[in-house]
C-alpha cells in the first residue's frame, strides 16, 4: 500500500472546482490544506492534489523537486496515519496540499510536517464529522 496510483490523484476538473469553491481549509506552514467529503465511490478513500505555485518558484526544476518530496512524504505516511483513520461512511475525501513555504525544504522536514498536517486534519473533523 506504499504506492501512489493514478486513482489516488485528484484529476477531475469538476471535483477540483467543487473542492476549492465549497471545501474547508486550514494553514499549517508550509502547507495550505483544503478538504471536502463528496458522495462518490472510488477504490481509494482519498483523492489528493499537490500544488507548488509558479509565482514563488519560477523554475520548473524547483517546483518538481518540491512536488516529488511532498509526494514521497505523503506516499510513505498515508496508510498508517491517514487512510486508517478516515471515516468510511462520509464518502470520498478530496484533499489538496498547497505548498506555501518560502524555501526549498528537505524531505525530513516535509515528512514531519505531513504527519502534523494529518493530526491537525483529524482534530478538526473529529468533533464535527466523525460520530
Amino acid at each position: 500500500m506504499y504506492s501512489f496510483k493514478k486513482e489516488e490523484r485528484l484529476c477531475s476538473r469538476k471535483h477540483l472546482d467543487l473542492l476549492f469553491k465549497s471545501g474547508s481549509s486550514f494553514l499549517l506552514y508550509p502547507f495550505r490544506i483544503s478538504y471536502l467529503f463528496v458522495d462518490a465511490t472510488a477504490d481509494f478513500p482519498v483523492q489528493v492534489v499537490i500544488n507548488v505555485p509558479k509565482k514563488r518558484y519560477k523554475r520548473a526544476v524547483d517546483r518538481n523537486l518540491l512536488k516529488r518530496r511532498i509526494r514521497e512524504a505523503y506516499r510513505l505516511s498515508k496508510q498508517d496515519y491517514f487512510y486508517s483513520k478516515i471515516p468510511t461512511d462520509k464518502g470520498l475525501l478530496l484533499f489538496s496540499l498547497h505548498f506555501v513555504g518560502k524555501e526549498k525544504y528537505e524531505y525530513d522536514f516535509l515528512a514531519k510536517k505531513m504527519l502534523a498536517t494529518f493530526k491537525r486534519f483529524f482534530s478538526l473533523i473529529a468533533p464535527n464529522e466523525i460520530n
